[in-house]
């Protein structure tokens, strides 16, 4: 379950839906459709956040205004990732897997484990954030020269994947076995994305569209229309295969294709954690749901997981539809 932007720097995330990619003119996922001219004017920011290429997109009749709050946004996000980076090794992330145990850990911490703790609860497993000693140890075994084409050994790393095995209070975060680790990818991205919605709604505004790699729209567009965005082929970061219209709404994709670990493909960074499996590189869940959060879960899980658990899924999390490409085609599941 495990993807690249957020924790391992300078790869290709499993997550395709970048719309101020697609703006610049790069065929990767979703933008904005194009509609009736804007009712009124939209105050924009591009960067990078999260490691990788980012927007926000609000409705403002005061650009100084609206600029100024773009900048809290962009502070939120640095901020959150100060706490969730794996590549800052003095954020808390990194220092709980580094010393096995975080007293006094941030409240956001808390509060994002302890949410990633119900999602693997209600999936079985197939969403764990303790996975990354399963990624380490694939990517460990590949950049190895001369590195066996078969793969690394598992069985003495995939006891190491376990989300029961970490204690989450708001005192103290601790692994029960050494060697233990977290990241967040495949659920950070989104809760990032909503804690800058959240900020945005809260200052009034009501028209408003992020992609920090997870999209969330508030409302609609400034003419009324709702926010268009592009579901990728699953069989590449390139084609559409869909487009959607959202409207006070989330969406998050997870994918197969993206980073391989060996030159032959048969290893990906999506993986199950219960197994170890890589998920195949034409399979690809979108997920929406009124929370970038719930969506970047879901999808994750329902990556690794038969289409028949998506319905129980959708329902437990409170996502809305999933779809769900493969060779056969797209699979509709609506709750």
């Amino acid at each position: 379950m495990t993807r690249t932007k957020l924790n391992h720097g300078g790869v290709t995330r499993r997550r395709f839906i970048a719309i101020s990619a697609a703006v610049a003119g790069a065929a990767t996922g979703a933008w904005p459709g194009r509609g009736r001219a804007a009712a009124a004017p939209l105050v924009e920011w591009r960067g990078v956040a999260l490691g990788a290429a980012a927007s926000l997109r609000l409705a403002h009749p005061d650009p100084v205004a609206g600029r100024a709050l773009l900048r809290r946004c962009v502070d939120e996000i640095e901020r959150l990732e100060r706490i969730f980076s794996l590549y800052r090794e003095e954020s808390a992330l990194c220092r709980l897997n580094r010393d096995g145990a975080l007293e006094g850990p941030p409240l956001e911490l808390v509060e994002l484990l302890s949410y990633a703790g119900r999602v693997s609860a209600l999936t079985g497993g197939a969403f764990d954030v303790t996975i990354q000693p399963l990624w380490l140890r694939l990517r460990r075994h590949f950049q190895a020269p001369h590195a066996d084409p078969r793969g690394p050994r598992l069985d003495d790393v995939l006891p190491l994947v376990d989300w029961r095995g970490l204690e989450v209070s708001p005192a103290r975060l601790a692994f029960a076995r050494s060697g233990m680790a977290v990241t967040l990818n495949g659920i950070a991205q989104g809760y990032i994305t909503d804690r800058v919605g959240d900020l945005l709604r809260d200052a009034g505004m009501t028209s408003v569209l992020i992609d920090l790699g997870e999209i969330r729209a508030l409302g609609s567009r400034p003419d009324g229309a709702p926010w268009r965005v592009g579901l990728s082929a699953a069989e590449s970061a390139g084609g559409i295969a869909r487009r959607l219209d959202l409207s006070d709404a989330a969406l998050a994709t997870s994918g197969g294709y993206g980073l391989m670990f060996d030159a032959a493909g048969r290893y990906g960074h999506l993986l199950d954690p219960r197994n170890g499996r890589s998920v195949p590189p034409g399979r690809s869940v979108s997920v929406v749901a009124l929370r970038a959060t719930v969506a970047d879960a879901a999808s994750t899980a329902l990556s690794v997981l038969p289409d028949g658990k998506a319905s129980g899924v959708l329902k437990g999390l409170g996502a809305s539809a999933a779809y769900i490409q493969s060779a056969g085609g797209t699979t509709v599941i609506e709750v």
